[in-house]
């Protein structure tokens, strides 16, 4: 597998850098594997599956390699990773590209999407945590308000701990879980709290990713130039991000693709966890030659 080249790209608030790996067959679309806020080391993996193709990566705003400008603020919404990946998809200067995006990257994709069609050839967003779309909206939002709560007042243990029982409850969300004690020694996180309160997921892109309502009527309008699958795991349907993508599948009036393994069935180590990187590959693969 080819080595990545990075590359630099100045956007509106931020520098960001993304890495290109040559492929080796014909097909000149490249395809661009994106998550939020996972950086690009999360699709290691999933990208030497596909040395066939050109495979870009990227860093979002305000992770790993990506500074957001001095004085920014804090939180980042949908419409500004939704610019940054147009700028990024321009200046790669290839025409429209394929997009696998992932968990909050597919929440920015879909934002991208609604905007500039004509940028992406096919998009699979998988499991867009969108927590709006499902029929227990209400008790999801004000689940997601209460991690991001409880992270600001006490500390990033405190709040992953919450995140971590909220993705992984299964079914729909109970009214009163937000006021639900979840200890930080329940998953071996720490008590104590650093003070920081800038964590990527927790305080940058919680608010802004789990509250945004995808348009879908700009969505279904781009159907005539974009190519839209929604996606979730087979063994993660009963999740929130799960749950969101097939209740958006069902606004769009399209299928629901069904992936291998759960909401990171594409990792194969990565951050020490691990799904059917293989499986999950070769059902990528079939999604965007169909």
């Amino acid at each position: 597998m080819a080595e990545p080249t990075t590359r630099t790209l100045e956007t509106a608030g931020a520098t960001l850098r993304y890495d290109v790996r040559p492929g080796t067959g014909r097909d000149p679309r490249p395809l661009l594997l994106i998550g939020s806020p996972m950086d690009a080391t999360g699709f290691t993996t999933l990208a030497s599956h596909f040395t066939d193709r050109t495979v870009v990566t990227y860093d979002p705003r305000g992770v790993g390699r990506s500074e957001t400008a001095e004085g920014a603020p804090v939180e980042i919404r949908p419409e500004e990773h939704a610019d940054d990946l147009a700028r990024l998809i321009e200046e790669l200067a290839a025409g429209p590209v394929d997009v696998f995006a992932s968990s909050g990257g597919a929440v920015n994709a879909l934002a991208l999407v609604a905007r500039r069609p004509e940028l992406v050839h096919t998009l699979v967003a998988h499991e867009p945590p969108a927590a709006g779309l499902v029929p227990d909206g209400a008790e999801a939002l004000a689940a997601c308000e209460d991690v991001r709560a409880t992270y600001l007042r006490d500390g990033w243990g405190a709040g992953m701990a919450k995140f971590i029982a909220l993705t992984s409850h299964q079914g729909p969300i109970p009214a009163g879980w937000a006021g639900l004690p979840v200890p930080p020694e329940t998953y071996g996180l720490p008590a104590e709290d650093d003070g920081r309160r800038d964590d990527p997921l927790l305080g940058r892109n919680m608010r802004g990713c789990t509250s945004y309502v995808p348009d879908t009527e700009a969505l279904k309008a781009a159907a005539g130039t974009t190519r839209i699958v929604v996606a979730a795991g087979e063994e993660s349907r009963r999740e929130l991000a799960a749950r969101a993508a097939a209740a958006l599948a069902e606004r769009l009036g399209t299928p629901l693709a069904v992936f291998p393994s759960h909401h990171g069935g594409f990792l194969g180590g990565e951050f020490g966890q691990r799904g059917a990187p293989e499986a999950f590959a070769k059902t990528l693969r079939e999604v965007l030659e169909a």
